[in-house]
């Protein structure tokens, strides 16, 4: 298989490792904090693996910058957290898609926090992300799962947003493996008062979904989508993630039957166009 090929593959295979997430939140009944804290716990342990394999080195250099991971490991646990309760409350579909607005909120953060050009056409996408809110939820009632959905998955988006801001510090010190090892070991230890307050998983069903989650779902894509990103390039690479909330919802379709409503689907449709063009536009102006 050509390089291009193999790589447009890599990251095709990621995002769809990508897309299976929101499934454990529902095949997994325990408390949204627990799966994070099993999530990142064996995506640590499993990238560590990958890293002594390929001799990736562990050191961070300079050392300030394990305050900046634990920042990041802290927006990960609650970005992660406010995900699985978005998909929890309400389904994959309206999880997922509520998720995907983090590009519009990363074309505000930006200017704001890396000091950049503030671009007056992030107004244009964020009016079309709201259109596209607007057409999921019903009407704005606190009671209706869907309207919780949203609003946990938007705090997924924009936390992710944050995240992504952070992280485009690190990138220039650190490799991309680096920065998820350290992320995922210290949102691990962000999350160990929250657990010892749960509690830990008593059944090995739950111990082994957690592991899929963490190693294959979580670490194996990451890895591979590093990898994919070093033929195919950062902005192919950041159009094809929008396809993760298709994956996901036809993933949940298949193994939850969660068949969307064609509200859902029309106002998602919206809020990927909105994201699509404001990470085409974002990458342009680089």
């Amino acid at each position: 298989m050509p390089t291009r090929s193999r790589s447009l593959a890599e990251i095709h295979l990621a995002v769809f490792l990508f897309g299976f997430p929101g499934l454990f939140g529902k095949w997994l009944a325990l408390p949204a904090v627990l799966i994070v804290f099993g999530r990142v716990l064996f995506a640590s342990l499993a990238l560590a693996a990958v890293m002594r394999l390929r001799r990736t080195p562990f050191r961070v250099k300079p050392p300030r910058d394990l305050v900046l991971l634990g920042l990041c490991g802290l927006v990960l646990a609650v970005h992660w957290t406010m995900f699985f309760r978005s998909v929890q409350v309400s389904s994959v579909a309206v999880g997922l898609l509520a998720y995907s607005s983090f590009p519009v909120f990363t074309a505000f953060l930006e200017p704001l926090l890396a000091r950049e050009k503030w671009d007056p056409g992030s107004l244009v996408y964020a009016f079309l992300c709201v259109l596209g809110i607007g057409l999921i939820v019903p009407g704005f009632d606190l009671s209706d799962t869907v309207v919780r959905g949203v609003l946990w998955g938007l705090g997924a988006g924009l936390t992710f947003a944050f995240l992504s801001v952070l992280n485009r510090t690190l990138a220039g010190r650190h490799s991309s493996l680096t920065i998820a090892f350290y992320q995922d070991l210290l949102a691990a230890l962000v999350l160990v008062p929250a657990v010892l307050r749960t509690g830990l998983p008593h059944s090995g069903r739950d111990w082994a979904l957690i592991a899929v989650l963490g190693v294959f779902c979580t670490a194996a894509a990451h890895t591979l989508f590093i990898n994919g990103m070093k033929k195919v390039g950062a902005r192919t690479a950041s159009i094809l993630s929008s396809l993760e909330p298709v994956y996901g919802i036809l993933l949940a379709l298949v193994f939850l039957k969660e068949s969307p409503s064609l509200r859902t689907v029309l106002g998602g449709a919206v809020v990927l166009a909105a994201a699509l063009a404001a990470t085409v536009r974002a990458r342009r102006a680089r």
